[in-house]
Protein backbone atom coordinates (compact mmCIF):
# COMPACT_ATOMS: atom_id res chain seq x y z
CA UNK A 1 0.00 0.00 0.00
CA UNK A 2 1.23 3.44 -0.88
CA UNK A 3 0.64 6.17 1.68
CA UNK A 4 1.77 9.81 1.47
CA UNK A 5 4.37 10.58 4.15
CA UNK A 6 3.24 12.12 7.39
CA UNK A 7 -0.29 10.79 7.60
CA UNK A 8 0.12 7.84 9.95
CA UNK A 9 0.56 9.90 13.10
CA UNK A 10 -2.86 11.47 12.86
CA UNK A 11 -4.88 8.57 11.43
CA UNK A 12 -6.66 7.56 14.63
CA UNK A 13 -7.58 11.10 15.63
CA UNK A 14 -8.73 12.15 12.17
CA UNK A 15 -10.92 9.10 11.72
CA UNK A 16 -12.98 10.14 14.72
CA UNK A 17 -13.77 13.55 13.21
CA UNK A 18 -15.69 12.11 10.26
CA UNK A 19 -19.35 11.21 10.42
CA UNK A 20 -19.81 7.75 11.87
CA UNK A 21 -20.06 4.89 9.42
CA UNK A 22 -22.71 2.24 9.93
CA UNK A 23 -21.62 -1.15 11.21
CA UNK A 24 -24.66 -3.23 10.30
CA UNK A 25 -24.15 -5.64 7.43
CA UNK A 26 -25.70 -4.40 4.19
CA UNK A 27 -27.58 -6.47 1.62
CA UNK A 28 -25.45 -7.87 -1.22
CA UNK A 29 -23.62 -4.89 -2.64
CA UNK A 30 -23.85 -3.68 -5.30
CA UNK A 31 -27.15 -4.96 -6.69
CA UNK A 32 -27.96 -1.97 -8.93
CA UNK A 33 -26.07 0.71 -10.93
CA UNK A 34 -23.85 3.15 -9.03
CA UNK A 35 -23.60 6.86 -9.79
CA UNK A 36 -20.07 8.29 -9.74
CA UNK A 37 -20.30 12.08 -9.56
CA UNK A 38 -17.40 14.08 -10.97
CA UNK A 39 -17.56 17.76 -9.90
CA UNK A 40 -15.96 19.06 -13.11
CA UNK A 41 -16.84 19.14 -16.80
CA UNK A 42 -15.77 16.20 -19.02
CA UNK A 43 -12.07 16.18 -19.86
CA UNK A 44 -9.08 16.85 -17.61
CA UNK A 45 -7.40 14.78 -14.91
CA UNK A 46 -10.37 14.28 -12.60
CA UNK A 47 -12.57 13.02 -15.41
CA UNK A 48 -9.86 10.70 -16.79
CA UNK A 49 -9.36 9.09 -13.38
CA UNK A 50 -13.12 8.78 -12.80
CA UNK A 51 -13.69 6.94 -16.06
CA UNK A 52 -10.84 4.51 -15.48
CA UNK A 53 -12.05 3.78 -11.94
CA UNK A 54 -15.67 3.43 -13.10
CA UNK A 55 -14.72 0.99 -15.84
CA UNK A 56 -12.61 -1.10 -13.46
CA UNK A 57 -15.30 -1.30 -10.78
CA UNK A 58 -18.00 -2.07 -13.36
CA UNK A 59 -15.98 -5.01 -14.66
CA UNK A 60 -15.28 -6.39 -11.21
CA UNK A 61 -18.81 -5.95 -9.84
CA UNK A 62 -20.87 -6.73 -12.91
CA UNK A 63 -22.85 -3.56 -12.24
CA UNK A 64 -22.67 -0.28 -14.13
CA UNK A 65 -20.76 2.54 -12.50
CA UNK A 66 -22.02 5.57 -14.39
CA UNK A 67 -19.88 8.72 -14.52
CA UNK A 68 -22.04 11.79 -13.97
CA UNK A 69 -20.29 15.13 -14.56
CA UNK A 70 -21.55 18.15 -12.63
CA UNK A 71 -19.16 21.04 -13.22
CA UNK A 72 -19.51 24.60 -12.03
CA UNK A 73 -19.10 26.50 -8.81
CA UNK A 74 -15.51 25.37 -8.34
CA UNK A 75 -16.75 21.82 -7.76
CA UNK A 76 -19.24 22.86 -5.08
CA UNK A 77 -22.28 21.79 -7.13
CA UNK A 78 -21.05 18.24 -7.67
CA UNK A 79 -19.80 17.72 -4.13
CA UNK A 80 -23.09 19.03 -2.71
CA UNK A 81 -25.01 16.38 -4.67
CA UNK A 82 -23.01 13.63 -2.98
CA UNK A 83 -23.35 15.08 0.53
CA UNK A 84 -27.15 15.16 0.09
CA UNK A 85 -27.50 11.69 -1.46
CA UNK A 86 -28.78 8.63 0.43
CA UNK A 87 -25.98 7.00 2.43
CA UNK A 88 -26.44 3.62 0.74
CA UNK A 89 -23.27 3.28 -1.34
CA UNK A 90 -24.96 4.03 -4.66
CA UNK A 91 -23.63 7.57 -4.98
CA UNK A 92 -19.88 8.16 -4.98
CA UNK A 93 -17.64 11.18 -5.53
CA UNK A 94 -14.39 11.31 -7.44
CA UNK A 95 -12.82 14.45 -6.02
CA UNK A 96 -9.41 16.09 -5.91
CA UNK A 97 -7.67 18.17 -3.28
CA UNK A 98 -9.11 21.22 -5.04
CA UNK A 99 -12.62 20.13 -4.10
CA UNK A 100 -11.90 18.46 -0.76
CA UNK A 101 -9.11 20.44 0.94
CA UNK A 102 -8.60 23.70 -0.98
CA UNK A 103 -12.28 24.65 -0.92
CA UNK A 104 -12.65 24.66 2.91
CA UNK A 105 -9.57 26.89 3.10
CA UNK A 106 -10.73 29.31 0.40
CA UNK A 107 -14.49 29.59 0.81
CA UNK A 108 -16.18 30.86 3.97
CA UNK A 109 -19.69 29.63 3.20
CA UNK A 110 -19.46 26.15 1.74
CA UNK A 111 -22.85 24.38 1.86
CA UNK A 112 -21.17 21.30 3.34
CA UNK A 113 -18.33 20.21 5.61
CA UNK A 114 -15.99 17.83 3.82
CA UNK A 115 -14.92 16.25 7.12
CA UNK A 116 -18.46 15.62 8.35
CA UNK A 117 -20.53 15.10 5.22
CA UNK A 118 -18.31 12.70 3.27
CA UNK A 119 -16.97 9.22 4.01
CA UNK A 120 -13.47 8.70 2.53
CA UNK A 121 -12.88 5.41 0.72
CA UNK A 122 -9.37 5.64 -0.75
CA UNK A 123 -7.01 7.76 -2.72
CA UNK A 124 -6.86 6.48 -6.30
CA UNK A 125 -4.26 8.63 -8.11
CA UNK A 126 -1.56 11.21 -7.72
CA UNK A 127 -0.47 13.75 -10.35
CA UNK A 128 3.01 15.20 -9.87
CA UNK A 129 3.52 18.85 -10.81
CA UNK A 130 6.66 20.48 -12.17
CA UNK A 131 8.21 23.88 -11.46
CA UNK A 132 9.19 25.17 -14.90
CA UNK A 133 10.56 28.40 -16.36
CA UNK A 134 10.80 29.98 -19.79
CA UNK A 135 14.28 29.26 -21.21
CA UNK A 136 15.01 32.98 -21.51
CA UNK A 137 15.14 33.20 -17.72
CA UNK A 138 18.79 32.85 -16.60
CA UNK A 139 18.18 30.11 -14.05
CA UNK A 140 18.92 26.39 -14.10
CA UNK A 141 17.90 25.32 -10.62
CA UNK A 142 15.42 26.09 -7.88
CA UNK A 143 18.17 27.88 -5.95
CA UNK A 144 18.89 30.05 -9.00
CA UNK A 145 15.21 30.96 -9.31
CA UNK A 146 14.91 31.84 -5.64
CA UNK A 147 18.09 33.94 -5.76
CA UNK A 148 16.84 35.85 -8.81
CA UNK A 149 13.41 36.42 -7.26
CA UNK A 150 14.99 37.74 -4.05
CA UNK A 151 17.09 40.20 -6.04
CA UNK A 152 13.97 41.40 -7.86
CA UNK A 153 10.98 41.28 -5.47
CA UNK A 154 7.82 41.33 -7.57
CA UNK A 155 9.90 41.33 -10.74
CA UNK A 156 9.01 37.80 -11.89
CA UNK A 157 5.61 36.57 -13.04
CA UNK A 158 4.02 33.15 -12.66
CA UNK A 159 1.03 31.61 -14.42
CA UNK A 160 -1.77 29.58 -12.93
CA UNK A 161 -4.85 27.86 -14.29
CA UNK A 162 -7.03 30.16 -12.19
CA UNK A 163 -7.17 31.80 -8.77
CA UNK A 164 -7.53 29.27 -5.98
CA UNK A 165 -6.50 26.35 -8.19
CA UNK A 166 -3.69 23.87 -7.76
CA UNK A 167 -0.99 25.78 -9.64
CA UNK A 168 -1.88 28.98 -7.77
CA UNK A 169 -1.80 27.52 -4.27
CA UNK A 170 1.26 25.39 -5.07
CA UNK A 171 3.18 28.52 -6.08
CA UNK A 172 1.94 30.47 -3.06
CA UNK A 173 3.30 27.67 -0.86
CA UNK A 174 6.64 27.93 -2.68
CA UNK A 175 6.78 31.68 -2.12
CA UNK A 176 5.95 31.37 1.58
CA UNK A 177 8.49 28.60 2.21
CA UNK A 178 11.29 30.27 0.23
CA UNK A 179 10.65 33.89 1.18
CA UNK A 180 10.16 35.21 -2.35
CA UNK A 181 7.48 37.33 -3.99
CA UNK A 182 6.33 36.94 -7.59
CA UNK A 183 3.35 38.38 -9.48
CA UNK A 184 0.42 36.02 -10.05
CA UNK A 185 -1.09 35.96 -13.54
CA UNK A 186 -4.23 33.74 -13.53
CA UNK A 187 -5.54 32.19 -16.75
CA UNK A 188 -8.75 30.36 -17.57
CA UNK A 189 -7.32 26.87 -17.36
CA UNK A 190 -3.97 25.10 -17.47
CA UNK A 191 -3.85 25.16 -21.28
CA UNK A 192 -3.80 28.97 -21.59
CA UNK A 193 -1.33 29.16 -18.70
CA UNK A 194 0.98 26.73 -20.48
CA UNK A 195 0.69 28.75 -23.68
CA UNK A 196 1.66 31.89 -21.79
CA UNK A 197 4.75 30.18 -20.38
CA UNK A 198 5.77 28.83 -23.80
CA UNK A 199 5.49 32.28 -25.35
CA UNK A 200 7.41 34.01 -22.57
CA UNK A 201 4.37 36.06 -21.55
CA UNK A 202 5.07 34.78 -18.03
CA UNK A 203 8.37 33.52 -16.70
CA UNK A 204 7.48 30.56 -14.53
CA UNK A 205 4.68 28.20 -13.57
CA UNK A 206 3.90 25.04 -11.63
CA UNK A 207 2.09 22.71 -14.04
CA UNK A 208 1.20 18.99 -14.25
CA UNK A 209 4.03 16.75 -15.38
CA UNK A 210 2.08 15.32 -18.34
CA UNK A 211 1.54 18.84 -19.72
CA UNK A 212 5.17 19.83 -19.23
CA UNK A 213 7.01 16.73 -20.49
CA UNK A 214 6.57 17.23 -24.27
CA UNK A 215 7.96 20.75 -24.01
CA UNK A 216 10.86 19.73 -21.77
CA UNK A 217 12.23 17.43 -24.44
CA UNK A 218 12.12 20.14 -27.12
CA UNK A 219 13.72 22.76 -24.91
CA UNK A 220 10.75 25.12 -25.15
CA UNK A 221 10.64 25.29 -21.38
CA UNK A 222 13.14 24.43 -18.66
CA UNK A 223 11.97 22.14 -15.86
CA UNK A 224 13.66 22.75 -12.51
CA UNK A 225 12.05 20.32 -10.07
CA UNK A 226 8.97 18.30 -9.19
CA UNK A 227 6.71 19.42 -6.38
CA UNK A 228 5.96 16.16 -4.56
CA UNK A 229 7.53 14.35 -1.65
CA UNK A 230 9.40 12.04 -4.00
CA UNK A 231 10.70 12.12 -7.56
CA UNK A 232 8.25 11.46 -10.35
CA UNK A 233 8.35 8.21 -12.29
CA UNK A 234 7.69 10.28 -15.42
CA UNK A 235 10.73 12.52 -14.88
CA UNK A 236 13.11 10.73 -12.48
CA UNK A 237 16.05 13.03 -13.25
CA UNK A 238 14.28 16.04 -11.74
CA UNK A 239 14.88 16.64 -8.02
CA UNK A 240 12.03 17.48 -5.69
CA UNK A 241 11.72 21.11 -4.62
CA UNK A 242 12.43 19.94 -1.08
CA UNK A 243 15.61 18.21 -2.25
CA UNK A 244 16.56 21.46 -3.96
CA UNK A 245 16.56 23.25 -0.62
CA UNK A 246 13.04 24.56 0.06
CA UNK A 247 12.20 23.26 3.53
CA UNK A 248 8.89 21.43 4.12
CA UNK A 249 7.68 21.89 0.55
CA UNK A 250 5.36 19.17 -0.73
CA UNK A 251 2.53 19.49 -3.19
CA UNK A 252 0.81 17.22 -5.69
CA UNK A 253 -2.69 16.98 -7.06
CA UNK A 254 -4.39 13.87 -5.76
CA UNK A 255 -7.68 12.19 -6.62
CA UNK A 256 -9.81 10.22 -4.20
CA UNK A 257 -13.07 8.31 -3.95
CA UNK A 258 -15.65 9.19 -1.26
CA UNK A 259 -19.18 8.16 -0.26
CA UNK A 260 -21.89 10.14 1.45
CA UNK A 261 -21.30 10.24 5.22
CA UNK A 262 -23.09 7.43 7.04
CA UNK A 263 -22.55 4.83 4.31
CA UNK A 264 -22.32 1.40 6.00
CA UNK A 265 -18.76 0.49 6.86
CA UNK A 266 -18.88 -2.89 5.13
CA UNK A 267 -19.68 -1.11 1.84
CA UNK A 268 -16.81 1.33 2.40
CA UNK A 269 -14.41 -1.55 3.12
CA UNK A 270 -15.57 -3.62 0.14
CA UNK A 271 -15.16 -0.67 -2.22
CA UNK A 272 -11.73 0.11 -0.78
CA UNK A 273 -10.58 -3.46 -1.43
CA UNK A 274 -11.95 -3.45 -4.98
CA UNK A 275 -10.21 -0.15 -5.76
CA UNK A 276 -6.89 -1.67 -4.73
CA UNK A 277 -7.48 -4.53 -7.16
CA UNK A 278 -8.52 -2.22 -9.99
CA UNK A 279 -5.37 -0.12 -9.62
CA UNK A 280 -3.17 -3.21 -9.89
CA UNK A 281 -4.50 -3.87 -13.39
CA UNK A 282 -1.78 -3.51 -16.06
CA UNK A 283 -4.30 -1.77 -18.34
CA UNK A 284 -5.07 0.86 -15.71
CA UNK A 285 -1.37 1.31 -14.91
CA UNK A 286 -0.63 1.89 -18.58
CA UNK A 287 -3.41 4.46 -18.97
CA UNK A 288 -2.32 6.22 -15.78
CA UNK A 289 1.28 6.47 -16.99
CA UNK A 290 0.24 7.92 -20.34
CA UNK A 291 -1.72 10.64 -18.51
CA UNK A 292 1.12 11.46 -16.09
CA UNK A 293 -0.71 9.84 -13.18
CA UNK A 294 0.56 7.51 -10.47
CA UNK A 295 -1.68 4.93 -8.74
CA UNK A 296 -1.98 5.28 -4.97
CA UNK A 297 -4.22 3.60 -2.42
CA UNK A 298 -4.95 4.18 1.26
CA UNK A 299 -7.25 2.86 3.94
CA UNK A 300 -10.32 4.98 4.68
CA UNK A 301 -8.70 6.11 7.95
CA UNK A 302 -5.49 7.17 6.22
CA UNK A 303 -7.44 9.14 3.64
CA UNK A 304 -9.47 10.83 6.41
CA UNK A 305 -6.29 11.77 8.26
CA UNK A 306 -4.73 13.22 5.12
CA UNK A 307 -7.81 15.34 4.44
CA UNK A 308 -7.76 16.75 7.97
CA UNK A 309 -4.05 17.50 7.77
CA UNK A 310 -4.27 19.12 4.34
CA UNK A 311 -7.17 21.38 5.28
CA UNK A 312 -5.06 22.78 8.13
CA UNK A 313 -2.08 23.15 5.78
CA UNK A 314 -3.95 25.07 3.09
CA UNK A 315 -5.78 27.23 5.61
CA UNK A 316 -2.36 28.44 6.77
CA UNK A 317 -1.23 29.06 3.19
CA UNK A 318 -4.39 30.97 2.30
CA UNK A 319 -4.10 33.10 5.45
CA UNK A 320 -0.39 33.81 4.99
CA UNK A 321 -0.88 34.74 1.34
CA UNK A 322 -3.96 36.87 2.08
CA UNK A 323 -5.99 35.06 -0.52
CA UNK A 324 -9.73 35.68 -0.96
CA UNK A 325 -11.88 33.88 -3.47
CA UNK A 326 -15.41 34.62 -2.23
Amino acid sequence: MNVINGWNGCVAIAALTFASWGHAQSPAYPNKPIRLIVPVAPGGGTDIVARLVAQGLSERWGQSVVVDNHGGGGGVIGVSLVTKAPADGYTMLLGSNGHITFAPALYRNLPYDTQKDLAPISLVANQPFVLAVHPSLPVRSVKDLIALAKKNPGGLTYASGGSGGASHLGTELLQINSGISMVHVPYKGTGPGMTALLSGEVQTAIIGVATVLPHMTTGKIRALAVTGAKRSQAAPSLPTISEAGVTDYQFDVWYGLLFTAGTPRDIVNKTNAEIARVLKSPAVSERYASAGLEPVTTTPEEFAAMIKSEIRKWQKVVKAAGLKVD
